[in-house]
């Protein structure tokens, strides 16, 4: 058979540079250590600066690599496991829920969730903010959204604000029938407040989840679970559940 045109292409030059960092992380650096700067790493291995953004971000992407607030890019450590869907559906905040309540407020939420909720776009819903830590570090942040038609009963009286007025509404949610759930993930990057709740500059790669919850024959809440990607490997198995799961063992990443 004859060379494809896509075979012919060579090999772009940042890709080439990202091989040699990856043996380069491999041989010289350990865990949580400062890489130099970036001109002194484009003199090392004699490329643009621009070139070696490139092999960078991809690393970052891939779990390599770490850009940290007000330290640098540092050697990123094994990523953890942290388990996103199961075969058992359950409310969010049932037993087992590993997330932690961190506020909640009435705003109107975008436009394509107030669309999932069937509910009118300035029409305002619970918006409950959540994160999850694993092995004390940050590795999600979700935004949950709530109709008031599905907590009928809540009282602002006996939770007016913060974590409380959230955990009261998921306690009030679990009154109704779940029904059914289904989940959606795609690549993303960070916005501003996510990122800060991460411990990531803003635009850092990122898995986003989106959930949606079913009762009484509708949309009764919607989450959109922002997951850190330098901290993630999903896998998609034959029950349809979806997990992260832990890297083998290696020597720097």
């Amino acid at each position: 058979m004859g060379t494809t045109q896509l075979e012919s292409v060579p090999e772009p030059k940042y890709w080439h540079l990202k091989t040699v960092l990856t043996e380069a992380l491999d041989s010289e650096f350990s865990v949580g250590e400062i890489l130099p700067n970036e001109r002194d790493l484009a003199a090392r291995f004699g490329v643009a600066r621009a070139t070696l953004r490139q092999a960078l971000e991809q690393l970052e992407l891939e779990g390599r690599l770490q850009r940290r607030r007000g330290v640098g890019t540092t050697v990123a450590p094994p990523r953890v496991g942290v388990a996103v869907g199961t075969e058992q559906h359950a409310w969010p905040g049932a037993p087992g829920d590993a997330w932690q309540a961190v506020d909640c407020a009435m705003a109107a939420p975008p436009a394509a969730v107030a669309d999932a909720l069937e509910a009118g776009r300035d029409e305002p819903v619970h918006t409950v903010r959540r994160t999850r830590m694993t092995h004390g570090q940050p590795v999600a942040a979700e935004l949950l959204y709530i109709p008031e038609s599905s907590v009928p009963e809540l009282s602002a009286i006996d939770a007016p604000a913060g974590p409380a007025r959230a955990r009261a509404l998921l306690r009030e949610l679990q009154r109704m029938e779940l029904e059914g759930q289904d989940s959606a993930v795609e690549l993303g990057s960070a916005r501003a407040d996510d990122a800060k709740e991460l411990d990531r500059l803003p635009g850092a790669p990122v898995l986003v989840v989106t959930t949606r919850y079913f009762a009484e024959g509708r949309t009764a809440a919607l989450s959109v679970a922002t997951y850190r990607a330098d901290t993630c490997r999903l896998t998609f198995g034959d029950s349809g559940g979806v997990e992260i799961h832990q890297d083998p063992p290696r020597r720097a990443s």
